[in-house]
């Protein structure tokens, strides 16, 4: 990189006499989609955008990711926003820039390949809907992916990114896999396919700054086309790479504002721009105008979601991301699942298990989809596996990957789990070798016929062909059928600055003046149990308004007893024994059967059978979702299934009883 023209950096008016650069790195601004993915599970709102896009939109940015990855299921999931109404609002603001999505080829914005007819619908409508740039991957770099949404792309006129997803199986590039060779060999396919530019895709930061030079300088000697550089914080080398690709040659990069960079996002952009002053590389943007972007994130926006970042670790650098290679947000995902579970003492089990699966799996790399592929499976096998057996609960989705559904991997997988993932497989137990797609079947005609009634046009269609389950409840919400809950409803400013006070006095300790109220009669109801709070134990007596509540399941007399409880030290003549609470006896067509629980928490998709069907130990009685992945449960005994308490979208929690077989 030339140093020419250098500043004087103490000079405050270095824009004054500021020489244009010869060669200027051009930037992608990802703060809008991928900065808050990493930081805050991707729960920034579009009237939190709003504030800052007409500011953004005069940087001069070669494009602004607003859209893809996992915005599209977290807003109709979480936020209760319209995926396709973000699109049309920002487009408003931003005038010049054009917009960018992640695109996860045939897997679009869900986590399996969906078929051709609605892949290729989901294309045409993002392109109608505003979207300028479609950076498209593939988790396993299998280009046969492709097929179907790059000419959906050219057709509509826009640019088609394609990605290389960088991974390794070496401390550094290297092996006999992920080599330079693989790197330049996929690009030149790229270029084959008519990519107008080449993104190198870092999702997890492993791309070290002087492998980063060697690649960009390679791939540059085969290809003419534009190379794009994006590489997560995780590790630390990212901002250090961004150089070494500059000096490389490297076309664009992607940066975030500096309140949506670092840990698990990206780099900043302002020291960036700082750095390239001067020299024929420079940016050319405007510090002073950035920092007034910044100034409304900090002062208007990131407030609504400092809950939400994690600021318990100290260091903001995940140095563990070069052993395991998973990507922050999903190592943030695998944490909080263990949490769920009171495994969270496991997670060093996880680590040293990941490395395992990924080759059993075929060393795929770990992004989207394929890093929940192996992570959630990493996790059953820690929790559910013992010495007599590995794999004993295996997601539908290695399911899918065992059987060729997500492509082709980059070495074979292990035959013996491949096997037990196939046996019994719907579609079949011998594995695919043509493009995943071919054997799908046209979806989208039957989504349309289910959701007709509710869904008032193609993108409502869409949106509920690719999450059939959370899609329909948004529909309902958004059509007034259904109320949203609560935790759906955005925060104002000033809710947000108050949860916020309420943490701190928690945490300093202070205690929240208890509201004044009359106390209630005590009913003939009221039961005793014992608190043990580390060292201390309490007595309580627990009073349900009401009357005590309905049981509508107890464990069967052959299972196995309960530990009692240790005996009050003073118990009260009035109250009933904490081992024998008095509670009306459930009825025997309930209490006699065994339990299906929940092994984790998670969301129902669907119940295989319904109540009343006979089944057999070992068939599949419903499809639990986890972090986005199917498990199907088993029936743990012959019988009649009885007493199903959910339904498709309810959220249940380890240990809930599902059914019971009766």
């Amino acid at each position: 990189m030339s140093d020419h023209n250098a500043v004087n950096m103490t000079d405050m008016n270095y824009d004054k006499d500021r020489p244009k650069a010869a060669n200027p790195v051009k930037i992608e601004d990802i703060s809008l989609r991928d900065g808050h993915q990493s930081l805050f599970a991707t729960r920034g709102r579009t009237e939190d955008m709003i504030p800052v896009a007409e500011l953004m939109d005069e940087v001069g940015f070669w494009a602004v990711e607003t859209w893809g990855g996992a915005t599209f299921d977290t807003m109709h999931r979480f936020l209760n926003e319209d995926p396709w109404e973000r699109i049309r609002t920002l487009k408003r603001y931003f005038k010049k820039t054009p917009f960018s999505m992640l695109l996860r080829a045939q897997n679009l914005v869900g986590y399996r390949n969906y078929a051709d007819d609605l892949a290729k619908a989901f294309v045409e409508r993002a392109a109608a809907n505003g979207m300028d740039v479609f950076r498209t991957f593939d988790a396993l770099n299998d280009y046969r992916n492709f097929e179907t949404v790059v000419p959906a792309i050219k057709e509509a006129g826009m640019h088609f990114q394609g990605c290389i997803c960088y991974t390794m199986t070496e401390p550094r590039m290297g092996g006999d896999v992920y080599n330079i060779d693989y790197y330049i060999n996929k690009a030149k396919d790229l270029d084959a396919m008519g990519a107008d530019t080449i993104c190198i895709k870092d999702m997890a930061g492993l791309l070290a700054p002087y492998d980063a030079y060697s690649i960009i300088k390679a791939i540059k000697e085969k290809v003419e086309i534009p190379i794009h550089l994006h590489s997560h914080f995780t590790s630390g080398m990212s901002a250090m790479t961004h150089l070494k690709a500059i000096e490389a040659g490297v076309d664009i990069i992607d940066t975030c504002m500096s309140p949506y960079a670092y840990r698990t996002a990206h780099p900043a952009i302002e020291p960036l721009v700082m750095t390239l002053i001067g020299t024929d590389r420079d940016t050319g943007f405007d510090i002073h105008h950035l920092a007034k972007i910044n100034e409304i994130f900090e002062k208007e926006v990131m407030p609504k979601y400092r809950h939400l970042l994690n600021d318990t670790k100290m260091s903001i650098i995940d140095i563990n991301v070069l052993l395991h290679q998973t990507p922050g947000g999903m190592l943030s995902n695998l944490v909080n699942q263990l949490r769920e579970m009171d495994a969270l003492d496991k997670i060093d089990e996880v680590y040293a298990e990941l490395p395992k699966v990924r080759k059993d799996l075929g060393q795929i790399p770990l992004v989207t989809p394929t890093s929940q592929i192996v992570g959630i499976q990493t996790v059953n096998n820690v929790l559910f596996d013992d010495d007599k057996e590995r794999y004993k609960m295996i997601t539908g989705q290695v399911k899918d990957l065992c059987y060729g559904l997500y492509g082709k991997t980059a070495v074979p997988i292990n035959p013996e789990v491949q096997k037990k993932a196939l046996k019994g497989y719907a579609r079949g137990e011998e594995p695919i070798t043509c493009r995943p797609a071919e054997v799908l079947e046209p979806e989208l005609a039957k989504a349309q016929e289910e959701v007709k009634g509710l869904a008032v046009d193609l993108d409502d269609e869409i949106l509920y062909a690719i999450y059939p389950v959370t899609g329909k409840r948004f529909l309902k919400w958004k059509y007034g059928k259904e109320e949203p809950p609560a935790e759906v409803k955005p925060k104002t400013l000033e809710q947000a600055k108050a949860d916020l006070e309420l943490i701190a006095k928690a945490k300093a300790g202070e205690l929240v003046e208890k509201p004044s109220k009359d106390t209630p009669e005590k009913g003939e109801g009221a039961r005793t149990f014992n608190v043990f709070v580390d060292d201390e134990y309490f007595e309580v007596e627990v009073d349900e308004p009401g009357g005590a509540p309905v049981v509508t399941y107890a464990a069967p007399v052959a299972a196995a007893a309960p530990q009692a409880a240790p005996a009050p030290a003073a118990p009260k003549p009035a109250a009933a024994p904490a081992a024998a609470p008095a509670e009306p006896a459930p009825t025997p067509e309930v209490a006699q059967g065994t339990p299906l629980l929940a092994p984790m928490p998670g969301m129902i998709v669907s119940y295989e059978k319904k109540e009343g069907d006979s089944v057999s130990e070992g068939e599949t009685v419903l499809i639990l979702e986890a972090m986005k992945m199917e498990n199907a449960l088993a029936s743990p005994a012959d019988g009649v299934v009885k007493g199903i308490k959910y339904q498709s979208g309810d959220s249940v929690g380890k240990g809930d009883v599902l059914c019971v077989i009766g």
